[in-house]
């Protein structure tokens, strides 16, 4: 790190990350990650983030769909997709799943 004087006094000059390259780096760390996407006709879709481009556009592998149900006692059971394309438009919201993130934290302090 090198110190350069100023009009204003010392300061430190680093080499600045720009936000595009923070929100790369950000969304790198969640690819393999199980997530949770609700969408707009109340479905969930869960399974394991491998994709998303510049309009949203999500793929999950191993993905599993559950309907809204609008009974507490009728959960029934979740349809297995595969491989799953969720159009951007269609996201209401993104969760990462507590488990994969507990999974990440062991396995870097097992390093």
């Amino acid at each position: 790190m090198a110190t350069m004087i100023e009009e204003n006094g010392p300061s430190t000059h680093q080499s600045e990350v720009s936000p595009s390259s923070q929100a790369r780096q950000k969304l790198e760390g969640l690819l393999n990650k199980n997530m949770r996407i609700r969408m707009t006709d109340g479905r969930t879709l869960v399974g394991l983030f491998l994709c998303t481009d510049r309009d949203c556009n999500v793929i999950l592998g191993s993905a599993q769909e559950f309907l809204k149900s609008t009974d507490i006692f009728s959960q029934g059971e979740p349809r297995v997709l595969g491989l799953a394309m969720i159009p951007g438009h269609h996201v209401v919201s993104i969760e990462v799943e507590a488990d994969s993130l507990e999974d990440t934290q062991r396995f870097g302090a097992n390093r």
